[in-house]
């Protein structure tokens, strides 16, 4: 097979020409992020606008998933062949499309079809769209980069909720929709301006069978574990989609062994900083995809909390995110990367098992202040894990690294609500409630915070001067 032609170093970056860049790409990841959880607030309404069973309704959900399995792992090689900005904007008005008929949908049929073109912009537009800073920026820039985007990137699955309630409750369910064309015109204009297009000549040829594969692995595995932490279908049907991805992973495995240009390239595991990042950023992940199930549930389900009320306090977490940036690069450059996930990661874990003992009793602002905290810490934890892991990627590996560590990303999440749900069945079932008590709830933040737990381990095996130069730290003896 032939090998492409590399994309070249990138060089120094105009400041104001690097932000504008990165709050373009913030912005997709922003409306990605608020997209994947604000329909979960509107169903109810929605179901009774298209006289349909609520519980049918989960299908807007795992359909949305499910274009994001599938095409996620194909958006660096779509990237080199195409160029980055041309693909870029295009997923920014696929999903933008996607968007306006999701807010025309009148049946819960028309509303699939629409997610999955809205899920199909979703998954070519962040992963690319990382990579297009990727490419644009150097070592130097990339803590301060990262910085930029971590910010939008947390706060917008925790803002779906209650920008969701917000708009069910005082306009309509469409609206959830149409908040992103505007935002997708003005990102696909600006980014005509201001993304350079890379691309790289003579891409090897496309992999079918890999895509087939990856495709039906992940597209399986997610929508299992979306059916069982759901509890839609039967459990025979999640366990057997779960098998039939766990297969498909094993032949996709064996059959990217023999290929120059693979799909998911594993060789990139044999890098230190990529290899860590991506074990003990899945570990964490896993716990901290958890929290937007389980927080705003315990809050209304277990508490008795309005709607608004459970909004209000969930929010803590953006704001602790926001402040996050104004410290990063010194923090990273003062104790380095290792340090920072070990102890940051344990500060993480601590904080996850406070949030075990939440009760009705507890105060606003004691809540409010946990939360803020926890925010914050995982935000630097996740900056230091999306920062470290292109650390020592080449730049001729960067769309595969980018679309490697999406989908891994994508599959954590998704992972962290079944295993929480689960958790939360499980004390259900074993205590005999009727309905979720705040013990049930404890016992599953528990459960993920023991997960969290164990990412600070795989940390330890990270050299100690990894990442030195992307800070200006001193290198350690």
């Amino acid at each position: 097979m032939p090998q492409a032609a590399q994309p070249q170093e990138p060089g120094p970056t105009q400041p104001t020409h690097l932000r504008i860049t990165a709050l373009i790409v913030a912005s997709a990841m922003f409306m990605d992020g608020v997209d994947s959880t604000v329909l979960a607030t509107a169903l109810p309404t929605m179901a009774r606008s298209f006289h349909a069973d609520p519980l049918h309704m989960n299908v807007a959900l795992t359909s949305y998933l499910l274009s994001l399995a599938v095409f996620i792992p194909v958006s660096g090689k779509v990237a080199d062949r195409f160029g980055s900005r041309s693909v870029f904007r295009a997923a920014l008005a696929l999903f933008t499309l996607g968007s306006i008929l999701c807010a025309q949908s009148d049946s819960l049929i028309f509303l699939v079809v629409s997610r999955i073109i809205q899920g199909i912009g979703g998954a070519m537009m962040v992963p690319v769209g990382r990579l297009v800073l990727l490419r644009s920026v150097t070592k130097a820039e990339l803590v301060r980069t990262m910085s930029w985007l971590m910010v939008p990137a947390a706060a917008g699955p925790i803002l779906g909720p209650p920008v969701g309630g917000f708009i069910v409750t005082y306009l309509s369910w469409p609206w959830i929709f149409y908040i992103n064309v505007p935002v997708g015109l003005i990102g696909m204009v600006l980014a005509s301006f201001y993304i350079e297009e890379l691309k790289v000549p003579n891409p090897p040829k496309f992999d079918a069978i890999g895509f087939l594969l990856t495709g039906t692995a992940l597209a399986c595995l997610i929508f299992g574990l979306e059916l069982g932490s759901r509890g839609v279908g039967s459990g025979t049907l999640a366990l057997a989609l779960i098998t039939i991805g766990s297969i498909a992973a094993l032949l996709y495995w064996r059959h990217s062994r023999a290929q120059s240009e693979p799909i998911l390239d594993f060789r990139l595991m044999r890098t230190q900083t990529f290899r860590v990042s991506v074990f003990a950023g899945t570990l964490s992940r896993i716990a901290v995809g958890a929290v937007p199930f389980l927080l705003p549930m315990m809050l209304q389900v277990g508490f008795g909390a309005s709607a608004a009320r459970s909004g209000a306090i969930t929010f803590a977490g953006s704001v602790g995110s926001l402040l996050m940036r104004l410290c990063t690069t010194r923090v990273l450059r003062e104790i380095g990367f290792r340090n920072t996930l070990i102890w940051v990661g344990l500060l993480s874990t601590c904080i996850l098992a406070t949030s075990a003992t939440f009760r009705p009793w507890w105060p606003v602002w004691a809540m409010f202040a946990v939360l803020i905290f926890g925010g914050f810490v995982q935000s630097l934890q996740f900056m230091a894990y999306n920062t470290i892991a292109y650390a020592d990627v080449p730049n001729s590996q960067m769309s595969a690294a980018t679309s490697f560590y999406t989908t891994f990303q994508q599959l954590s999440l998704t992972l962290g609500i079944g295993v929480s749900a689960a958790a939360l069945a499980g004390s259900i079932a074993i205590n005999g409630h009727p309905q979720p008590q705040p013990m049930d709830f404890s016992i599953a933040f528990l459960l993920v915070a023991t997960i969290a737990a164990f990412a600070p381990i795989v940390s330890i095996t990270l050299d100690r001067n990894a990442g030195a130069e992307l800070t200006g730290q001193r290198r350690r003896g």
